[in-house]
């Protein structure tokens, strides 16, 4: 039965696809899944970084099942399945903690917009990424023109939206889009995200907070929550909420 599961140990929590037999598609159930996951995740303190990969060593995601969107209605199509897509990828992106997506095969489609959605990438030597949505008469829809174009160059994923070409591994790593190609992806992102150990919680969260304001990420959510974060220390917020309590007027000191 496929499903997306969790596990969580020594401070890292790993998401794994796990739909082996339809290359790791996404279905409804999936989906869902995936987003009680997240919310789990972003509330568990010990949880300093995430792993998201799939079962098996054939393909990360090939992305959307077919038979999940094909019977829906233009409108259904747009608003539930692409928006909702969208809504769990937005979550996925936002995420407080770092992330790490392990290719450990073929990333297609939606696969390739899930890892996407992740901070870095690590790639197995024989998997490809591809936007194959052209194939069957359809085009990317979790953000596949968007976020991913921040990610690689514009002909790159014109090669693979527009010509249908896939592109390997040692040319996503050429371009930065991924970071680093290793024969067991799974274990060197699981490296990697143990690396966050020694660092400080609250410095990684606020770094990935202004990198992704700097790049448009959800721009005015975040210069508002860093906006409050620095607000939430100062005397005068701490007078404030006193004043307010003690339904007395507040004398703010200005600091």
């Amino acid at each position: 039965m496929s499903g997306v599961r969790l596990n969580i140990a020594g401070g890292v929590a790993e998401l794994r696809l796990d739909n082996p037999a339809k290359l790791n598609c996404f279905t409804v159930d999936m989906l869902a899944q995936m987003a009680g996951h997240l919310e789990v995740v972003e509330g568990r303190a010990e949880v300093r970084a995430v792993v998201l990969t799939g079962e098996g060593d054939r393909a990360f995601c090939s992305g959307a099942d077919i038979h999940a969107w094909a019977g829906l209605s233009p409108t259904e199509f747009a608003r539930d399945w692409v928006r909702g897509g969208h809504r769990l990828f937005d979550r996925l992106a936002r995420l407080s903690k770092p992330t790490v997506a392990a290719l450990n095969g073929h990333a297609f489609g939606g696969g390739l917009e899930l890892a996407a959605a992740c901070d870095i990438r690590v790639m197995v030597p024989g998997a490809t990424i591809a936007l194959p949505e052209a194939g069957v008469g359809i085009v990317p829809g979790w953000s596949g023109t968007q976020r991913l174009r921040r990610l690689m160059p514009e002909a790159m994923i014109k090669e693979m939206a527009l010509f249908g070409r896939r592109v390997a591994a040692d040319r996503a790593l050429a371009c930065g889009f991924v970071a680093e190609v290793a024969a067991d992806a799974r274990a060197a992102a699981h490296a990697i995200a143990g690396g966050v150990a020694g660092l400080s919680p609250r410095a990684v969260e606020i770094a990935k907070a202004m990198i992704h304001a700097g790049a448009g990420e959800d721009q005015a959510a975040m210069i508002e929550a860093l906006g409050s974060a620095a607000i939430a220390a100062t005397a005068d917020k701490a007078e404030g909420v006193a004043a307010f309590r003690a339904k007395r007027k507040p004398e703010f000191p200005g600091t």
